[in-house]
């Protein structure tokens, strides 16, 4: 069933478009990859997805009673967020603020919430820690399990592996691919890093001023534009995908 549906959008600010011609759709348990270099509109379109900003012209359809207030969102993080003084708990809990209304406390169902999304992300061990002592992969996990409390419809990620080492970045890329795959959750991942697209991307949109491709990930490969890009890509598998096939 189709979660979004985005039709001959242009996008851009004050009538200066950044971006035009785009369609897509975004199917329930889709892993979207979005791609493009720097001004290409990645974050302008991130921002109308989220209800933010509106296209200069075309339309976004929500299906599945899906809306932009339901997509869980993990920005890219600041220096100074990074270093933000709250215990991890505090940070998790945030993620139901839309849930709350005008009431004062979380209730004990938002908490509990709260609580499954710090397990599933394996970091309740660390809910009375101080968040900016946290190593960076935790603290992407963090707030993944923020955004998990948003929604579990659909999570839009912005270059969710920004600033972290190998190691992490690799961790990273396989809890995503679990989410995805074991709890069916819609991903669209905004990434300058081709290897997050190929391995592990169900669907490709690699954007310019105009889009450049949009497609399933195989078409893409096969493509002109993801034969150079996707070239270094096409030999890495996710690990879980590579286990299935041994």
């Amino acid at each position: 069933m189709s979660q979004i549906v985005c039709k001959n959008l242009v996008l851009g600010y004050e009538k200066h478009a950044v971006a035009e011609d785009i369609n897509f759709t975004v199917n329930q348990g889709d892993y979207l990859c979005i791609l493009g270099e720097n001004g290409s509109g990645k974050s302008t379109l991130i921002k109308t997805l989220l209800g933010l900003t509106k296209p200069l012209s075309g339309e976004i359809q929500f299906g599945d009673k899906l809306s932009a207030k339901e997509i869980g969102y993990l920005p890219q993080q600041t220096l100074t967020q990074r270093d933000f003084p709250a215990s991890v708990w505090e940070i998790v809990r945030s993620g139901c603020l839309n849930r709350i209304g005008f009431r004062p406390f979380y209730s004990a169902a938002e908490k509990e919430i709260a609580k499954e999304n710090m397990e599933l992300l394996g970091i309740t061990s660390l809910a009375r820690k101080c968040y900016r002592e946290l190593s960076g992969g935790q603290q992407q996990r963090v707030l993944l399990a923020r955004a998990l409390c948003a929604t579990r419809k659909m999570l839009l990620l912005d270059e969710p592996v920004a600033g972290l080492d190998p190691k992490a970045t690799a961790e990273m890329y396989e809890v995503i691919y679990e989410l995805n795959q074991k709890h069916g959750i819609t991903i669209i991942m905004v990434s300058h890093d081709i290897m997050a697209a190929v391995p592990y991307a169900s669907h490709v949109l690699h954007l310019s001023n105009k889009p450049l491709f949009f497609g399933t990930k195989d078409d893409y490969i096969k493509s002109p534009v993801g034969q150079i890009y996707a070239a270094s890509a096409i030999l890495h598998t996710p690990k879980k995908e590579a286990e299935e096939h041994e």
